[in-house]
């Protein structure tokens, strides 16, 4: 009966580590643990003090809040009450009044709206919340991505394009101009619907590259879309990628800039605990054929969303810093060199 026992238990260890690779990337920092469910977090650069910038997570509850980091890792500031927040992100300058304010804009998704809180001192901004989806059969938003234009007076337009729960098969995303209403707050103009969904199981992670002015999405399960971010550019899908090697859902995306338009562009396969790896640039022939090149993995688990940046936050962040969420309720902090030296390798042999 001992040994019944014993093997038992020796098997039971086995199974709860064998999620994690050996060969795993050990992140840098590991946060304070969220009281319940930490899901996508955003980085907010300190132009003053690239040190001191902030990491902006969500804990996913009915009893949510969103969390805010220190690049150690400590918890320096919290948002409360928020009905199951979702995911955030973060854009700098945004006209309100004769200020500029950066933000970060987070789905609330049983209230069916978005919250604008100013940065650093993530104060409300959005006087109780801006509706999205009105008039909708499903209205639940999950994942956002901000992006920012230049108009023609060298002002700062942004706009968050705004993913659901469920949807229709076309028009899926809304997109919304973020500007200034009658009491003094923020409110959010509907500009466009856009974008396919398959249909198989959710869209959550969205990310926008600003210079380039491209929109990505996360049609789990069937893999990553690629549209225009600019409203007048149209509503084409330009690219599907991403589309195999995930062992079940394709997740958070972020952007890596190496230059004005080279770097990576990294999805998360969720339940494989890794990151692949695709050309942000595309390749010589097409812009808009994003072939796999490497896929790093990592320890965090179960990763939902993400988060990089290529400047140089001091030691060990000089070269960037890769963010990913942690089903145990953290965030993981990667020195950004550990993914290169990985992406290289995996370069010169063509591993992928």
């Amino acid at each position: 009966m001992k040994k019944i026992i014993l093997l038992s238990a020796v098997l039971l260890l086995a199974g709860c580590q064998s999620h994690k690779k050996t060969n795993a990337v050990v992140p840098d920092v590991i946060t304070a643990k969220a009281k319940h469910d930490t899901d996508d977090p955003a980085i907010w650069v300190n132009p003053a003090d690239m040190t001191r910038s902030l990491i902006v997570g969500t804990d996913k509850d009915s009893d949510g809040a969103l969390y805010v980091y220190d690049l150690r890792g400590n918890i320096i500031n919290t948002v409360t009450g928020l009905k199951r927040p979702n995911n955030v992100d973060i854009a700098y300058s945004l006209e309100l009044g004769d200020t500029l304010v950066d933000i970060a804009v987070v789905t609330e998704r049983e209230t069916n709206s978005i919250r604008v809180f100013s940065l650093p001192d993530m104060k409300a901004l959005d006087n109780g919340g801006i509706p999205v989806f009105v008039n909708q059969e499903q209205r639940a938003p999950m994942g956002i991505a901000l992006y920012t234009k230049q108009d023609s007076v060298g002002k700062s337009q942004i706009y968050a394009i705004v993913s659901r729960k469920e949807g229709p098969p076309d028009g899926y995303l809304f997109q919304y101009l973020l500007k200034p209403d009658s009491q003094g707050g923020i409110t959010g103009e509907l500009i466009r619907q856009f974008g396919k969904y398959s249909g198989k199981k959710e869209i959550e992670s969205i990310a926008v590259d600003n210079e380039l002015g491209f929109v990505y999405y996360s049609d789990e399960q069937t893999g990553v879309r690629k549209y225009y971010a600019d409203p007048a550019s149209g509503n084409e899908e330009l690219a599907l990628f991403a589309d195999f090697g995930f062992k079940e859902d394709n997740e958070g995306i972020s952007i890596y800039r190496k230059s004005a338009r080279t770097g990576y562009i990294l999805v998360s396969n969720q339940s494989d605990h890794s990151f692949m790896v695709y050309p942000r640039e595309g390749t010589d022939g097409d812009p808009h054929f994003h072939p796999l090149i490497a896929e790093i993995p990592v320890s965090a688990t179960q990763s939902d969303g993400s988060d990089v940046s290529a400047l140089n936050f001091g030691e060990p962040f000089t070269e960037g810093i890769f963010i990913a969420m942690s089903d145990d309720r953290t965030f993981h902090f990667y020195d950004w060199r550990k993914f290169q030296k990985l992406i290289d390798v995996s370069s010169v042999t063509g591993d992928n």
